[in-house]
């Protein structure tokens, strides 16, 4: 058991290591300042300086009666400012969130965000985003079931419109967008969109974040621009796009196509490591067909919030719960439907995510019980085992082949299967795997405190550090990765009691001390939630097989050993699967054996 345990071990290290070598470096922009304008003052500036970049659609007389404009709208969850120039979105502010300093968290921040709107026409491209558009809208607060819609018009040359319209709801961050024209002649042709957006920092850790932020898209499946924290990524598809999102950490500003997916979409981030305010600038380019337009059919949701999963989940658009990463394929179930269920049903009386977490791991290690309680007795029958293995291995000290044989041998005897222990702990891994795709995408543990960690969604930095150690130590020291070490070390010295040593030529005994040091390494700038976890359910472990120990009567396993031995001997019991196939090794193990004496006593004669 305790050897297959730490290739379980080791298979997920290598794994966590092997994905941090494998993610590419890359080269940043300058260094940007953050400096926000207040919007009065903008306006007032926009007013009386004409506007540069005007299109020769509108003529200076219409510019001039056309002064900037903000629209505000308030919700019980987001404060969304539109402007008049361009008819598009100048700020959204979440207002159930804060930022790791807590400060007001923008997903579209003013001098951070640009739209773009380049439409065709017969006489040439017209830049909507230097248009101004005019409205009858006014500001307004809304009530959890209002809505407000707000439309935008510009008239271009020779009577032709362009018409942009919102739909804003009192609650939820979900805001429709359409765009329509009787612009004629260009139905082939597509409407170049482009959007760019600096991602301020939200969460505490830089580099951190840098590592996970990225652009998701969906063709017909989920694609992601590379998460590189020093380089920058670029991806082009000319398949269409039916959605893509601007993934920070925790939240997402995206846009879903209703009908007509997106054309020749572009993808890029730009990084610059040194700049100590914007994790990425993320640039967008794609296509939307004129024809929709002139239908009047390109409509569109954005998504400005939380990437939580019942939030996601319910958004109309193919697969859009996927922003949230539950993990590969084969473990996304067992988060989907198993511990993301368990952990809403829960905190639903606990407001406390520290102890929350421990009732997690009481509820999870309860299922288990009777899995550990079936390892606990393999390893018990091993352990009586023991004096009678290493007796064949003395006998035959220098002989690796015949050990085995021997110890097959001993095992088709008792009846025992050296894989039973490893079986329960096999069974358990999922979960395990599970919780650490699970815990860094859970915003459910953003900024919840717990004893000394000020947020479990993070690392707890109980200890700070005046320079940067690599290998994923950082310059801090997590309390809660020492603890989950410690335990992982005792719960290992309690192992190598009850488990006979191994032959071979690693001594699994002491490599089960040296896997968690190695694991210290790597989680150190994990979530405190996850160490916490992992730290809890060794704890818990140790105590469920001490309790077990009490009543387990290992006399009474003695004798049913015994009594195999003898029923084998005497051919009453029944081989079960497992014992036909160590008998069918035996015995190709020996004919293998006497065939090679045969070839050596030949090769002597001659």
């Amino acid at each position: 058991m305790d050897k297959n345990f730490v290739i379980g071990l080791v298979l997920i290290m290598l794994m966590l290591i092997g994905y941090q070598i494998l993610v590419p470096k890359p080269v940043e922009p300058t260094p940007v300042e953050q400096v926000k304008k207040s919007s009065s003052t903008a306006s007032v500036s926009s007013s009386k300086v004409p506007d540069s970049t005007q299109t020769p659609s509108q003529s200076t007389d219409t510019i001039a009666q056309i002064a900037p404009k903000d629209l505000v709208i308030e919700t019980k969850d987001t404060r969304v400012v539109f402007t008049n120039k361009g008819g598009v979105m100048k700020e959204v502010l979440l207002k159930n969130y804060k930022t790791y300093d807590q400060k007001p968290l923008y997903l579209i921040a003013e001098d951070h965000n640009k739209f773009e709107l380049t439409l065709p026409t017969q006489t040439g491209d017209v830049r909507l985003t230097d248009q101004f558009f005019t409205t009858t809208s006014e500001n307004q607060t809304l009530a959890e079931k209002d809505s407000a819609t707000i439309t935008y018009r510009t008239i271009l040359k020779n009577g032709q419109f362009v018409e942009q319209t919102y739909v804003v709801r009192g609650t939820g961050y979900v805001i429709d967008y359409g765009i329509k024209s009787n612009v004629a002649g260009v139905s082939e042709k597509s409407l170049a969109f482009r959007w760019d957006n600096d991602l301020l920092q939200l969460e505490n850790d830089m580099h951190k974040n840098r590592e996970v932020v990225t652009i998701n898209y969906y063709t017909d499946e989920l694609l992601s621009l590379s998460a590189s924290p020093t380089s920058n990524e670029e991806e082009k598809t000319a398949d269409p796009v039916k959605w893509f999102t601007i993934k920070h950490k925790y939240f997402l500003a995206g846009l879903i196509s209703e009908k007509y997916p997106f054309t020749n979409t572009t993808l890029r981030a730009d990084v610059n490591p040194n700049d100590s305010v914007i994790v990425k600038t993320m640039h967008v380019d794609a296509g939307i067909p004129m024809l929709a337009i002139q239908k009047g059919d390109a409509k569109f949701q954005f998504f400005l919030g939380p990437n939580d999963y019942h939030l996601v989940d319910k958004v109309k658009a193919e697969n859009f719960d996927q922003n949230v990463y539950l993990g590969y394929a084969f473990l996304k179930p067992i988060n989907k439907f198993f511990l993301v269920p368990l952990f809403n049903f829960i905190e639903k009386f606990v407001s406390n995510y520290g102890l929350l977490i421990i009732l997690l791991v009481l509820f999870v290690k309860t299922l288990l019980t009777p899995l550990t309680y079936k390892s606990y007795i393999s390893m018990a029958k091993m352990k009586l085992l023991a004096p009678e293995l290493e007796q064949i291995r003395q006998q035959n000290p220098d002989d690796m082949a015949k050990q085995q044989q021997d110890q097959m041998k001993l095992y088709q005897q008792v009846g025992v299967s050296p894989l039973s222990g490893c079986v329960p702990v096999l069974a358990t891994m999922p979960i395990l795997f599970s919780l650490f795709f699970l815990f860094p995408n859970l915003i459910e543990l953003r900024q919840q405190s717990f004893l000394w960690a000020s947020d479990l969604s993070t690392y707890d930095s109980f200890i700070k550090l005046p320079v940067t150690i690599p290998l994923g130590i950082g310059n801090h020291i997590s309390l809660f990765t020492i603890l989950m070490t410690a335990s992982s070390i005792g719960y290992a010295y309690y192992n190598n009691q009850i488990t006979p040593t191994q032959p071979g030529p690693i001594n699994m005994k002491v490599l089960g001390y040296i896997m968690p040091l190695m694991f210290m390494f790597v989680l150190n700038s994990f979530p405190a939630g996850l160490t916490f976890y992992y730290f809890v359910s060794n704890v818990v472990t140790i105590a469920q097989q001490l309790l077990i120990k009490r009543f387990v009567n290992e006399d009474k396993i003695r004798a049913i050993l015994d009594e195999n031995r003898r029923k084998n001997a005497n051919g009453e019991k029944k081989q079960t699967k497992f014992q036909k196939y160590l008998e069918k090794s035996l015995q190709a193990a020996e004919e293998a054996k006497k065939k090679q004496a045969e070839l050596e006593k030949r090769a002597k004669k001659k």
